[in-house]
């Protein structure tokens, strides 16, 4: 009989998934994903059941990474609105599997994965498409991508100013307290983005809340929220006068509003950036629509369990 398969924790996956380390394999494996069937990325799209009484959806998402022979489903739950438990609007494992004959290794806590290779990938396309002399960080959202996106963005990167806006300014104001170093709490979303030269939307939206009008020239967005084809987290004057990266041509076609509403034309995936076969336009309005990618929790769930092991081994 095999083994039965080993349950890694929050903890666990917070000790061992650190953002330098972290950054440098999923650079790899957006380049790997952009380069077709030779990267050996193999990854379906997700698979969505809505669970309408609830206002709920149920994602699935494997991959298998042939490069490094590792192979991973995450299940994931979203909610539009607070359930009855205190629980998080969002929850998500990590299954990974042996390939070569399918057993079940580890079950991992997905949570702390999923903000945190967002925030990477994110914290990626930033270092590539911002301007040189970006300077003012602006994060709309308070919930745990916002708290993922500036750990990873204050440890990468050096801004001289950090501001924070919610649609609950009590929200806002936790989000500053607990978090370290110093963020400004903006009354307005159009106050918090007004000169920023980098922008994070991580809101769980369905109508825009950041307009083009209120955008500095030049500035990057990041746009990680509104994940389904309906919602919509920027207007169509930002998307129409930007220049638009993605994680995933296919996926960001059909799964993200602020793409297919606007029918704003995808320049290029961040990894075709990584590989150097697209350009970085950093004097442009650039946007990354970001709807999260297998892979990335593949990579993510690989470093979690090797560090994990050889934790193991060693005591």
């Amino acid at each position: 009989m095999s083994a039965r398969p080993v349950f890694i924790g929050s903890e666990v996956v917070e000790k061992f998934l650190k953002f330098p380390v972290l950054v440098q394999h999923l650079e790899k494996a957006l380049a790997d994903f952009s380069s077709g069937r030779e990267g050996g990325v193999v990854q379906p799209l997700r698979t969505v059941l809505e669970v309408s009484k609830y206002r709920g959806f149920l994602g699935v998402m494997p991959a298998y990474n042939e490069t490094d022979d590792t192979l991973t489903t995450k299940v994931v739950t979203f909610y539009e609105s607070e359930t009855p438990s205190s629980r998080s609007l969002h929850q998500s494992t990590v299954l990974l599997f042996e390939p070569s004959n399918g057993i079940l290794k580890a079950v991992i806590e997905g949570k702390v994965i999923t903000d945190r290779r967002t925030a990477a990938v994110s914290a990626i396309a930033t270092k590539l498409l911002q301007s040189a002399s970006s300077r003012v960080l602006c994060i709309l959202g308070s919930g745990s991508q916002a708290h993922s996106h500036y750990e990873a963005f204050t440890e990468l990167f050096t801004f001289k100013e950090v501001r924070v806006w919610s649609r609950a300014r009590k929200n806002a104001e936790q989000f500053a307290r607990t978090v370290t170093g110093v963020v400004k709490v903006c009354d307005s979303a159009k106050e918090a983005v007004t000169g920023a030269d980098v922008i994070v939307t991580v809101t769980m939206a369905t109508q825009p809340v950041l307009f083009g009008e209120w955008v500095k020239p030049g500035a990057h967005i990041n746009a990680v929220g509104a994940c389904r084809p309906e919602w919509r987290e920027l207007d169509d004057e930002l998307m129409k006068n930007c220049v638009l990266y993605v994680d995933s041509r296919e996926a960001a076609s059909l799964e993200s509003g602020d793409v297919l509403l606007s029918g704003v034309e995808i320049f290029a995936e961040l990894g075709e950036v990584v590989k150097g076969t697209k350009p970085a336009l950093t004097e442009k309005t650039t946007v990354f629509k970001s709807v999260g990618m297998a892979i990335e929790d593949t990579v993510s769930a690989k470093l979690v369990f090797d560090s994990w092991s050889r934790s193991e081994e060693t005591e």
